[in-house]
């Protein structure tokens, strides 16, 4: 199967974490705008089933759309899932976490309104990431960490990699770039979430990725920004 991924070709944002899934596992993709540079969403005519918005994938005549959902039908086609039913659906489970988690990433820079500019709502975002990087993170860090201590292996199931442990890879090096200040607070108390960010970078498909000029590196056009003023003490 070879798939067509739509995504934005200017951000990492939601659809890094169906190419990370793509790459890990060696899988045979075309990044659709990203190698034409022209980006279109298509006429509602042209699937039964017309996606929303980016990401969608395209896989024979099939086009799923929303990364979780992307991540479950990949899953046990790529090897990144379980076999079992209740094993697939905890990692689904998981993954939908992570996508509430980096809706509220998002909304530190943006708490207003998605099309306005971050500048049109500097003060409430300073609110937003103030209360963000008090409550909200730590509990995200907090349930993962718990996730992975219960385990033996280093990996959300054990011995076992999945595509929530490349998803959680994703959101811990975003947050490193995004609030570095807060991170490097608060990893001294999660760090088996560290080590599953060194482990993951350090599988050799993936690594070969990270370094390879197919990565987007994280800017302040995706969900992940910088801004020193959202990531005060």
């Amino acid at each position: 199967m070879k798939y067509r991924l739509y995504y934005w070709p200017e951000i990492q944002g939601r659809g890094e974490f169906v190419r990370l899934a793509l790459e890990y596992a060696g899988a045979d993709y075309v990044d659709v705008w990203r190698l034409s540079g022209i980006s279109s969403l298509p006429n509602k005519e042209k699937f039964k089933n017309p996606p929303f918005a980016p990401p969608y994938l395209v896989a024979g005549r099939k086009a799923i759309a929303q990364t979780a959902n992307i991540l479950l039908y990949l899953g046990s086609r790529l090897r990144l899932a379980p076999k079992d039913e209740a094993g697939r659906l905890w990692v689904h489970q998981l993954q939908l976490t992570i996508a509430d988690w980096l809706v509220e990433v998002h909304d530190c820079h943006h708490p207003i309104g998605s099309g306005l500019y971050y500048e049109e709502q500097k003060r409430e975002s300073k609110r937003r990431a103030a209360d963000f990087r008090a409550a909200r993170l730590p509990k995200y860090l907090g349930y993962f960490e718990d996730i992975l201590a219960s385990g033996r292996g280093g990996f959300l199931l054990g011995k076992t990699l999945t595509y929530a442990d490349l998803s959680l890879f994703q959101m811990v090096a975003g947050l490193h770039y995004a609030l570095p200040r807060a991170m490097a607070r608060l990893e001294r108390r999660h760090l088996r979430l560290a080590a599953l960010h060194g482990r993951v970078s350090a599988c050799p498909r993936l690594a070969a990725y990270l370094a390879s000029g197919r990565r987007i590196p994280f800017n302040r056009q995706g969900i992940f920004r910088h801004y020193p003023e959202l990531d005060a003490r």
